[in-house]
């Protein structure tokens, strides 16, 4: 198992459609955990070490992505995620440092088995095998409605859409609906927040949710 000494740390992940805002809520959150005094560091997924990095190439930017089945696009999230824990997330979180995480396990839960219809059991085996005991300790979802996730994402009109931004409505509905399942049977570890409200209101709804959690 990744984590073989009791944890004095906090793992939070953030999760959302595309261009729900988590990259800009958790440098905001990461720079208020500084000001507080707590060591941060923050990830994303696939990446995060030199081998999940490659990884995140493979899945988002090889010219024959559009060919990938949906059966391999989960076990590369799942190795890269691996790596990450066990060469990142784990020790940091021994050494009581808040992690911040630009989406983790759930991420696989919703994309793939709910979007690329693969199911829940075999998304959850391989979920777990790849983290072993590490969970995240609260998981934060920013809601935005499919047309505005989309909408977003035709602004970033400097930047090539990767694989994953390409998808069709459909598909992005089902992400959403996904996260929005999990985090009603879940509500321990999940907190919604309206990602439609501004910037600072957000901030400040996280900021609250992270202060609870923390104590």
């Amino acid at each position: 198992m990744p984590l073989k000494k009791k944890p004095t740390g906090t793992l939070i992940s953030f999760e959302g459609s595309e261009g729900s805002g988590k990259s800009t809520q958790i440098a905001h959150l990461a720079k208020r955990l500084q000001d507080a005094g707590r060591d941060v560091i923050s990830l994303r997924e696939p990446g995060g070490t030199e081998i999940g990095e490659q990884i995140r190439n493979i899945i988002v930017h090889n010219s024959k992505g559009d060919e990938m089945c949906a059966e391999t696009e989960l076990l590369l999230f799942a190795a890269a995620r691996a790596q990450l824990v066990r060469e990142v997330i784990a020790p940091a979180l021994v050494k009581g440092t808040v992690v911040l995480s630009d989406r983790f396990l759930d991420s696989s839960t919703v994309y793939q088995g709910i979007g690329r219809n693969l199911g829940a059991g075999p998304v959850e085996s391989i979920n777990r095998f790849a983290v072993g005991n590490v969970m995240p300790d609260l998981t934060i979802v920013i809601d935005v409605p499919t047309e505005v996730s989309l909408a977003r994402l035709r602004q970033r009109a400097s930047d090539v859409p990767d694989r994953m931004e390409r998808e069709n409505v459909s598909f992005y509905k089902k992400v959403r609906e996904g996260y929005l399942v999990l985090a009603k049977g879940m509500p321990e570890r999940f907190f919604v927040v309206d990602g439609t409200k501004p910037e600072k209101t957000v901030e400040k709804a996280i900021w609250t949710a992270v202060q609870k959690r923390l104590g």
